[in-house]
């Protein structure tokens, strides 16, 4: 009888299948060549894998060569190869919500991936080695320290995610995305689109605009089915006068509830599954209503627009209102929890806002923007691998 928890035959079988493949993956990559390698972890959630994307173009344009720590089954499988960066496979999911059945296997999945962190490490012989989150990023941050190469940690959140918290612990440096996040950690900011930071100052932007506010509202690529709710019934108890012109991002899911909504409620709105050109979004809105994950807040204040932002309730650690409260408690911005947003509250509120005073906000926000983060976490990665040679 196996082990209580033990993986099934099947998941051994479908490894050694996978290292095979790994195999011939370490074969293709040349690690005695001169030039300087960075090894980027980082996987699960788009906050974690365009951070990295964007610090690696910034190694790249230096001569760098890239590779790429991720599992090819989740998100980054679909984004990181496209950009020319060679992926190193390794599957590996925390444990939040997955059961006792997890917990039992843990030990097993975590050994098993930190052996092969350790062969890609052993064998790439990377300078430096760089986790920006998700829990893909653990086997090999713990591979890096292990065969001492130099690991430099960057947490997008305001609040620590559980791989970076242990991983920070063993990191030549330790990089945030905002203060007070952890202990010896450096404020780097968060990398945004390249176009979002170079917009026009808001009071360029402000200057001259007249009418009716621009209301941009954000619910990401799932949506956000709260705001969705919310935003046609408030926009409709404001009188036609006051009521701002509205663009509304919903995600493909919901884009046709949404415009059901909007016309049930007698409000004409721009409704859109996706928004390809975000930073001419932000560069033409008055006022955005959004979520609050580090990405989206970092772009808010690269931008240099007023938002309101809505936490996830049910993000992990509440992190998300913790990233809010970077602007909003500077005034820099404006945070309303979910259960608190009622479309009786938005109604006011929005009726209460004037270009004037949004203006002064989006300055305030554009104030707070660390524009310069991929440029500066790439820096820390050349300084430590440096060091180390």
């Amino acid at each position: 009888m196996s082990a209580p928890g033990r993986p099934k035959r099947e998941s051994s079988l479908g490894e050694a299948v996978a290292q095979r493949q790994e195999g011939t993956l370490l074969s293709n990559v040349d690690a005695t060549a001169s030039v300087r390698t960075a090894l980027i972890m980082a996987g699960g959630t788009g906050g974690h894998i365009m951070p990295g994307l964007a610090v690696a173009d910034v190694l790249r344009e230096r001569g760098w060569r890239v590779l790429w720590l991720g599992n090819p089954d989740r998100m980054e499988g679909k984004l990181v190869p496209p950009r020319g960066i060679e992926m190193m496979p390794l599957r590996f999911q925390g444990l939040r919500g997955r059961g006792v059945k997890a917990v039992l296997q843990l030990p097993f999945r975590l050994a098993s991936a930190l052996r092969l962190a350790l062969r890609y490490v052993s064998t790439l012989r990377p300078d430096v080695v760089l986790g920006m989150g998700g829990y893909v990023a653990f086997p090999g941050g713990v591979a890096a320290a292990l065969r001492r190469v130099p690991l430099v940690v960057h947490e997008q959140n305001a609040v620590a995610g559980t791989a970076n918290r242990t991983l920070a612990r063993m990191a030549r440096r330790v990089l945030t995305g905002f203060p007070g996040v952890l202990p010896r950690g450096e404020v780097m900011g968060n990398p945004v689109r390249r176009e979002v930071c170079a917009l026009p100052a808001p009071e360029q932007r402000y200057a001259g605009r007249n009418g009716p506010l621009r209301l941009l509202v954000v619910g990401g690529s799932l949506g956000a089915l709260a705001l969705n709710t919310v935003l046609p019934q408030a926009l409709a108890l404001l009188p036609a006068e006051r009521r701002p012109a509205v663009t509304h991002q919903a995600g493909e899911l919901h884009i046709e509830a949404l415009k059901q909504a909007y016309a049930q409620a007698g409000v004409d709105a721009d409704c859109r599954a996706f928004i390809e050109d975000m930073a001419g979004a932000l560069a033409d809105a008055d006022l955005v209503v959004c979520r609050a994950g580090a990405m989206t807040v970092a772009e808010v204040a690269a931008a240099g627009v007023a938002a309101l932002f809505v936490p996830l309730p049910h993000a992990i650690d509440d992190h998300q209102t913790a990233n809010a409260r970077y602007l909003s408690d500077a005034g820099a911005g404006w945070m309303r929890r979910q259960a608190e947003l009622t479309p009786q509250w938005l109604a006011q509120w929005l009726g209460e806002r004037d270009r004037e005073e949004l203006q002064a906000v989006a300055v305030q926000a554009r104030a707070r923007a660390l524009p310069a983060a991929a440029q500066h976490i790439a820096d820390a990665c050349e300084q430590a691998a440096r060091r180390a040679s």
